[in-house]
């Protein structure tokens, strides 16, 4: 969709979207879209509300959009991605939204970006007589009085697109999402939106000793074969540089450790990737003052004759040795790697690292947290500030030392997994932790059950971009 910044509501045509806070008292249609009154037994504004009027004077339609009395970021990014989503056969060549007074920035941003997301679909290799919609010939409309109204606008729709392109990678099949495709569409995203990316193949990342990284790919083939994605943007303006490390496995069968259910669902298991990735285009495109290093190890965890075994010792690129309990705890193994490289090769003030790494994080907080483990109290709470801000929530577990102690191995430095059905999403960040290399600012973020999961927006499990947002968000707060 295009956007148009209108100076006067008078031009606004066609479907116009019309949003109210609550009011029990009712609601006033402005006198310049429509001479209409409502009750306000029909429509008060309440949340998950609409009422559609009708002009017979002209070609207007007025949708008015109910988003509660304390309406936050999600729940008005709902209620707009349900027009899109759901009334795209309204939609023509024009779509407005008008924005009464009672309305701030952070509901312009959420509802743009409602529409945004609305427009997308799963139906990515679907071969149907009907023609899917073609949302760029489609103009938004906008009239607002909010200050800087043009630029909030083109900033959450810069955003958003960063989102689409995440969900996108995740929801495709891992037969098309392969290792090469994310380390393809990181290049030409880079030449597109302005960083530098270097990949690493399997003869390059075993030169340089990427030993727990080549481990999980053992199993895969030339067509998937392991890409290490490292990927910098630099901005003259800077003061500060951030790492990030993305969790790339596009399709985790639990190798020898085979997965005995929910297999299907595990092309999603590079959401941490995509989040890492979206958040690249978004931070490049958006031109934020802040230098960033991306690591995305992105590898297939696949069973063959060559797979990497339960009771192998493993190297890594630390130095430390790590025996492998679980084959199917691969994440872990790749980010090691990863967040190793970062560290040792570049001064990084802070680092993060997204994974969709552990079923006890979705045991714990279920579908709408993610889990949060931080040594730093200032960024651990500069995450949960931005991530509520717009609707991708998290919260802190312990790192405590005594939890370390459930990682030792007898033969090696350390294991990959404590063989115990208990604290798998902190033993595991005590597993990581011992490849920091003592940074005093990481961050690792569980979001297994954030990154995929059920909507009313598909009949099926799909991405949600989580993480991307909530990455520009605090890079936007620094």
């Amino acid at each position: 969709m295009k956007i148009n910044i209108l100076k006067s509501s008078a031009s606004l045509v066609g479907i116009i979207l019309c949003p109210f806070l609550e009011n029990e008292d009712g609601v006033k249609v402005p006198e310049e879209l429509l001479k209409s009154k409502v009750s306000k037994n029909l429509f008060s504004g309440k949340k998950d509300s609409q009422f559609i009027l009708e002009d017979p004077n002209s070609e207007k339609v007025i949708i008015l959009i109910g988003l509660g009395k304390n309406p936050n970021f999600k729940s008005i990014q709902t209620a707009f991605r349900r027009i899109a989503h759901k009334k795209a056969d309204l939609i023509s060549t024009d779509l407005n939204i008008y924005f009464s007074q009672e309305l701030n920035e952070n509901h312009l941003q959420a509802a743009i970006s409602g529409l945004y997301l609305g427009t997308y679909r799963l139906g990515h290799f679907k071969n149907t007589e009907k023609q899917v919609k073609d949302w760029e010939k489609v103009t938004l409309g906008i009239y607002a009085t909010i200050d800087h109204t043009e630029e909030l606008a083109i900033s959450s729709k810069k955003i958003v697109n960063a989102q689409l392109e995440s969900m996108k990678m995740v929801d495709l099949p891992p037969n098309t999402a392969t290792p090469e495709y994310l380390s393809n569409w990181t290049k030409e995203a880079g030449k597109k939106y302005g960083f530098s990316v270097n990949v690493l193949d399997r003869k390059a990342a075993k030169e340089i000793g990427l030993e727990a990284f080549l481990a999980v790919s053992q199993g895969s083939d030339l067509q998937r074969a392991p890409q290490f994605i490292i990927a910098e943007y630099r901005s003259s303006d800077a003061k500060k540089h951030i790492g990030l490390v993305g969790k790339g496995v596009t399709f985790d069968t639990g190798g020898l450790n085979i997965k005995t259910a929910g297999m299907v669902h595990m092309k999603c298991d590079m959401g941490g990737a995509a989040a890492v990735l979206g958040s690249l285009q978004a931070i490049a495109d958006l031109k934020l003052p802040v230098n960033v290093t991306a690591i995305v190890p992105c590898v297939e965890n696949a069973v063959d004759n060559l797979s990497f075994l339960p009771s192998d010792v493993i190297g890594s690129y630390s130095g430390k040795t790590i025996e492998i309990i679980d084959t199917d705890a691969e994440g872990r193994l790749i980010l090691a790697d990863g967040l190793s490289y970062l560290i040792k090769n570049y001064k990084i003030d802070t680092v993060m690292d997204f994974a969709t790494l552990t079923g006890s994080a979705v045991g714990t907080f279920g579908y709408d947290c993610a889990a949060l483990f931080t040594n730093d109290k200032v960024l651990s709470e500069a995450l949960q500030e931005s991530g509520e801000a717009v609707g991708e929530k998290m919260w802190p577990l312990p790192l405590w030392d005594s939890y370390k102690s459930e990682m030792d191995s007898e033969i090696a430095d350390i294991k990959n997994y404590n063989g115990k059905p208990v604290a798998g999403a902190i033993t595991a960040a005590k597993f990581l932790e011992a490849f920091t290399e003592d940074h005093p600012s990481w961050a690792h973020i569980d979001i297994a059950g954030t990154a995929f999961g059920d909507s009313e927006f598909a009949k099926t499990k799909h991405a949600t971009a989580y993480g991307v947002h909530l990455i520009i968000k605090l890079l936007q707060n620094l």
